[in-house]
């Protein structure tokens, strides 16, 4: 994916203008069919497709967020952006104008039930800087440089914020589609596109700062990332990790297991190359315990600590955005500890295993162990988030599948009130750690030839 030089300007700009028209008018044809458990879903795969068939023209961008924060990191020239924009708003338009006459009807894109302007723009300015923040890092960072995961790893982000806060403002996350809703709605009212678009390019301006601190390397610095980059790539991970477990929840959405698991493989595909993209102290911990010198004990637990301020911080914002309430946290009703305990080591057994073997090992030969190939880079971000499929659906109705210490931390902070969650909180985080624990000494049994091959026996 790029911004597709090669091609001439107007076919780069038929480009956007037929992607963001297509993304747009299935987001409207969606609100108004009255699909709401499925809609981010049809949303993403529109915008993913999107991204497959035309990044090689014009970047597929559809976004002018997008636009303008690859121009604000240096990745587009500003003519291009202005024009770019200019494109991407018309579509909007049009798309708007399409869904209207298909329908009969229109609607206004404004903060839902209950929730206010100053939610409705947390919400935006959040997953916005999340979509740019992915674009950046899979579509224009040089260590990703030649991956096929950044269609799904752009388009995952709308399953993400889509079920996360699509009923507290919406979840546009674009201003073509802001802006298409609202110009295509006047008779009804309007007003709120050009806040939202306000919020959008809020978060893209985060996003391409965010960006320069990951990605020193794309910026005249070292290539070799510093502990420091490491651990705010670890944050921001773990940040919208929790954040969206959070939002799922409080939202009641229709698909919180799947908005989950599609937040992890986002910014795993993202920051990967970074940090490693563990996200969760139990993934820590069972690189930690598998040996093999791939992180030293300090930087491990600096890890750790980052990860639960990560898992604080949206667990915070989470109550910012939903006024202060919280949510449950223990074995479900009808269920022990000890069925919680089994619950939560074996799915995160699981989660840290598949991480170890798909993520840490050279790719198996014929003749012994040789580098991890492009093909196993490209799946492993959906091999992870599909642990978290499995063991949420799996296990939720027990244990709540929090799988990762990070996030029972979060919950325990939006819980302080009550005298008995940080005692949960740990028990949890034990259970986790045991699970990790296991992973490692599978691992060592399954993968014998990974330490063979790395002493060079």
């Amino acid at each position: 994916m790029g911004v597709g030089r090669e091609d001439s300007q107007p076919a780069r700009l038929v480009s956007e203008f037929v992607g963001t028209y297509l993304l747009v008018f299935t987001v409207g044809c969606n609100v108004l069919s009255g699909s709401p458990a499925w809609a981010a879903t049809s949303i993403a795969c529109v915008l993913t497709v999107s991204i497959y068939a035309l990044g090689g023209v014009s970047g597929a961008h559809f976004n002018p967020a997008v636009s303008v924060t690859l121009g604000l990191s240096n990745k587009l020239p500003w003519s291009e952006v202005g024009i770019y924009c200019a494109t991407q708003i018309v579509a909007g338009v049009t798309a708007g104008l399409s869904y209207g006459s298909l329908f009969f009807k229109v609607f206004n894109l404004e903060p839902q039930a209950e929730f206010g302007w100053f939610e409705a723009m947390l919400a935006e300015v959040l997953y916005s800087f999340m979509l740019c923040f992915v674009v950046l890092n899979v579509a224009s960072a040089r260590k990703n440089e030649g991956n096929q995961f950044f269609g799904i790893a752009i388009g995952f982000v709308i399953i993400a914020g889509g079920y996360a806060v699509g009923n507290v403002s919406g979840g546009a996350f674009n201003p073509a589609v802001a802006l298409g809703i609202d110009i295509s709605s006047l008779g009804v009212g309007v007003g709120w596109g050009f806040a939202y678009t306000i919020f959008e390019l809020i978060g893209s301006a985060m996003a391409a700062l965010a960006f320069r601190v990951v990605r020193p390397d794309d910026f005249g610095g070292s290539s070799n990332y510093s502990l420091g980059t490491k651990l705010a790539s670890e944050f921001i991970g773990t940040f919208f990790l929790v954040l969206t477990v959070g939002l799922n929840v409080l939202g009641k959405s229709p698909g919180p297991v799947w908005s989950i698991a599609a937040s992890l493989m986002c910014m795993v595909y993202a920051l990967a190359t970074c940090s490693g993209a563990h996200f969760n102290p139990a993934v820590t911990m069972a690189i930690l315990a598998s040996g093999r010198q791939l992180i030293e004990p300090i930087a491990a637990a600096y890890y750790m600590v980052v990860q639960i301020s990560g898992g604080l911080c949206a667990a915070i914002t989470v109550a910012t955005i939903h006024h202060g309430a919280s949510f449950a946290f223990g074995p479900a009703e009808g269920f022990s500890y000890a069925h919680a305990a089994m619950a939560e080591v074996t799915y995160t057994f699981l989660l840290c295993f598949v991480v170890l073997a798909v993520t840490t090992v050279s790719r198996p030969t014929n003749n012994g162990y040789s580098k991890q190939s492009a093909e196993i880079q490209d799946l492993s971000g959906l091999a992870i988030a599909s642990c978290v499929t499995a063991g949420g659906y799996a296990v939720g109705a027990v244990s709540g599948g929090c799988l990762n210490p990070a996030v029972s931390f979060g919950i325990c902070a939006m819980n302080w009130l009550d005298k008995n969650t940080l005692g949960m909180c740990l028990i949890y985080t034990s259970f986790e750690f045991i699970g990790a624990g296991l992973a490692a000494g599978v691992f060592m049994l399954t993968h014998s030839n990974e330490y063979k091959a790395r002493i060079g026996l």
